[in-house]
């Protein structure tokens, strides 16, 4: 009865290291479960407002135009290397979850199908717009790829 003891024993240790991996990194570095790896920023990619400025006075309707240097354009889903598309940040004062996909809500809208520009309403009154560079699967790339955050005054 000992010997199958031992190989009990044996066997239950032997699960718990099942599909552990040394990735050289402290635990406390790996991504947690439930988690969503997040690709690779290419270096220099970035994103900007072509339109409206950063301290703009505009109507209800306003015209934004996103701009983007250093990473291609490509529709959610679409796995091409080193590409995204844009998520628009409507007066958010913090990033959403890096490890998770970008909420798709009122202030958080997604353009996953590649589109670089789009007229939005807004209430008269201050607002921010960021932008946001997710990838195929809407989320953040390492390190994120977001705009500098203007201000714009809706009459």
């Amino acid at each position: 009865m000992r010997p199958i003891s031992m190989l009990a024993a044996v066997l239950l240790l032997g699960a718990g290291f099942a599909g552990a991996q040394d990735t050289g990194h402290p635990a406390s570095h790996a991504t947690p479960v439930g988690a969503i790896a997040r690709e690779k920023a290419p270096a220099g990619a970035k994103v900007f407002f072509v339109e409206p400025k950063d301290g703009a006075t505009v109507g209800r309707e306003v015209k934004v135009k996103f701009g983007v240097e250093g990473i291609a354009i490509k529709p959610a889903g679409d796995g091409t290397p080193e590409s995204g598309h844009h998520h628009l940040l409507i007066d958010v004062k913090e990033l959403p979850p890096l490890d998770a996909p970008i909420p798709n809500d009122a202030n958080h809208k997604h353009y996953g199908k590649g589109q670089t520009e789009d007229t939005i309403t807004l209430e008269p009154g201050t607002h921010t717009l960021q932008l946001d560079f997710g990838d195929l699967k809407h989320v953040q790339f390492d390190p994120p790829i977001v705009s500098k955050k203007i201000t714009i005054h809706v009459r």
